[in-house]
């Protein structure tokens, strides 16, 4: 069936899908960017009340997890399911655990994340491949890198608008109401992608087993059920090898889906294997690259809320006020108190608190607001703590500053702004026969993530071994380089696997690149942990530094060899 395209010569529905993934990634970035900040919030704000390794414990084992499951939804997909029927049920399942995660409470705290890690295994590896076989006639394989940056571009239009709201929703009614517009945000994507069905329904085609193949159910058993056996082992063993109970059991529970695709690699014939032995070879490294990038939610939001000075201008408070945009810190006698008065005041008040009645909506509300109040007074001293003397307000004044989560959209900012540059130096070089292939690309975007590590050490350098604020320009500079990076490796990521797949396991391959994403992701909220313990701040972004670049390393030495396997399966 001839496909339509749209005057930008793309097929029309690479736009739909565009639109889909703008709006879950709405969602699943507003979640994401406020739920550190959530988890260390006290509970009597509203938050969880965990300590700063527990939330990190968390944030790694919840980001390793959301991109293990679509192994198993990108091979239910394949063979059974198809990519629109499991792209809805991943949509509303995800929908479900962001409302479910707005009411406070520790037991729908864990289902709405079990709700959302099963739903994205659905959704994230199905869409991306529908992305892939909207190109697969010969007149546009030339155009599949450019398709995948502007999907890219979608993903990272949500991820931007998201933070807004989720700084005007928490500031001025809670973290539930801000949980709920990530809810409806997916529901807006899932409606999308149904109005655009006949763009593509053509390409959403479930793969018949050939002979040889391995059952799907075998596949589970092999995979699904030891994955759990091996996570409850490593949960269980005495000590730990990884720092916590839920690093050994996460890795430990990756190993056998690990052995899988190695399994698969050998097992297939021989041009399938050469194939797939790449695309394994390219996943080994990319994992690195996770692991320092998706510490965006975690140590770059602990660093954006705690050691960068967020105040706003006059001119910007003015209008932010007015929005209700502001997050307000306040300076009184209780706030510049010494530290003795200062916490057996703040005891004195969480004690009222508890003894408030709450038997009405009207009470609860006035609980919540005064809970609020003594919140404020605690993260305004924390501010104060490491702001020069002079810049400190008056007693009786506050100062407004930019929320923290809004510190989250400047990496989609920079994918935004940056998409069109980096596709058309691209465009540029392939008009000359002059483009990288897709494994330099990815390679070029390790060189320069490394590079982003070094500006972070400027910035604890620029606080005097955090005595300290920085100024807001060192994470915007940071993110800057990594978008660069990102741009060159993520999207060309998400191409490669579409380009090297053997076509009736595209979408299980796609989720084996979801699957290095998710052990980089758990990395992540690892390295985040060594926050706490590393005195040095700049050691920790050395150790960044160095982690990248020695994958930059062995994905350079990788690129001749990779580089003849594009050439023998006919593409760039």
């Amino acid at each position: 069936m001839e496909q339509t395209k749209a005057k930008s010569g793309h097929p029309k529905g690479l736009w739909y899908l565009f639109g889909t993934e703008m709006w879950e990634r709405f969602g699943y970035y507003l979640m994401l960017g406020i739920f550190s900040l959530y988890m260390l919030d006290n509970w009597n704000n509203g938050g969880m009340g965990f300590d700063a390794k527990k939330k990190s414990d968390i944030y790694g084992t919840y980001l390793g997890l959301v991109y293990l499951t679509p192994f198993i939804g990108g091979l239910l997909a394949d063979r059974i399911l198809g990519y629109r029927r499991s792209i809805v049920m991943g949509g509303l399942m995800m929908a479900s655990g962001y409302f479910l995660l707005s009411v406070h409470n520790n037991t729908s705290f864990y289902i709405a994340l079990f709700l959302i890690i099963l739903g994205n295994g659905f959704f994230k590896p199905n869409i991306s491949t529908m992305v892939g076989n909207l190109y697969s006639g010969d007149d546009m394989k030339d155009k599949k890198d450019a398709g995948y940056n502007i999907f890219y571009m979608g993903i990272n239009i949500g991820a931007f608008i998201c933070n807004f709201v989720a700084a005007y929703m928490r500031i001025n009614y809670g973290w539930g109401s801000a949980f709920a517009a990530a809810g409806v945000g997916m529901l807006v994507g899932v409606v999308i992608f149904l109005l655009g069905t006949k763009h593509i329904k053509h390409v959403d085609v479930v793969k018949p087993l050939k002979q040889g193949d391995m059952s799907t159910g075998r596949i589970l058993g092999l995979t699904v059920l030891p994955m759990f056996v091996f996570g409850i082992l490593g949960y269980l063993i005495p000590g730990n090898f990884l720092g916590s109970d839920t690093n050994d059991a996460f890795i430990i529970g990756c190993l056998p889906v690990i052995g899988f695709f190695v399994f698969l690699a050998f097992k297939a014939e021989a041009a399938e294997s050469r194939a797939i032995k790449a695309l394994l070879a390219v996943f080994t490294c990319v994992i690195l690259f996770f692991a320092i990038f998706h510490q965006n939610g975690d140590a770059l939001t602990v660093w954006a809320e705690d050691h960068t000075d967020r105040k706003m201008s006059e001119s910007v408070a003015g209008v932010a006020d007015k929005m209700g945009m502001a997050q307000v810190v306040v300076n009184n006698d209780l706030v510049s108190a010494p530290d003795s008065v200062f916490n057996a005041e703040i005891a004195k008040l969480r004690e009222q608190e508890e003894a408030m009645p709450k038997t009405s909506i009207k009470e609860l509300q006035a609980k919540a607001d005064f809970a609020n109040k003594v919140g404020q007074l605690e993260k305004s001293r924390k501010y104060f703590a490491t702001l020069p003397g002079d810049q400190i307000p008056e007693k009786g004044k506050d100062l407004k500053l930019y929320s923290t989560e809004l510190y989250q959209s400047i990496n989609p900012f920079w994918v935004v702004v940056l998409t069109p540059v980096v596709v058309g130096i691209f465009g540029f070089m392939r008009r000359r026969n002059r483009e990288p292939s897709t494994p330099s690309k990815i390679a070029i975007g390790l060189v320069i993530t490394a590079l982003s590590a070094l500006v972070m050490v400027g910035a604890v350098f620029a606080t005097n071994d955090l005595t300290l604020k920085a100024g807001s320009f060192w994470l915007f500079a940071s993110y800057m380089v990594i978008t660069v990076g990102e741009l060159c490796l993520s999207p060309m990521g998400l191409s490669l696997v579409s380009k090297l797949s053997p076509p009736r396991i595209t979408a299980l391959m796609m989720g084996g690149f979801f699957l290095a994403i998710s052990v980089g992701n758990k990395l992540s909220g690892m390295l985040s942990g060594l926050w706490e313990d590393i005195e040095h701040k700049q050691n920790f972004f050395y150790l960044n530094f160095g982690l990248v670049l020695a994958a930059a390393i062995v994905m350079i030495a990788m690129l001749k060899w990779l580089n003849t396997v594009m050439r023998e399966n006919n593409v760039k």
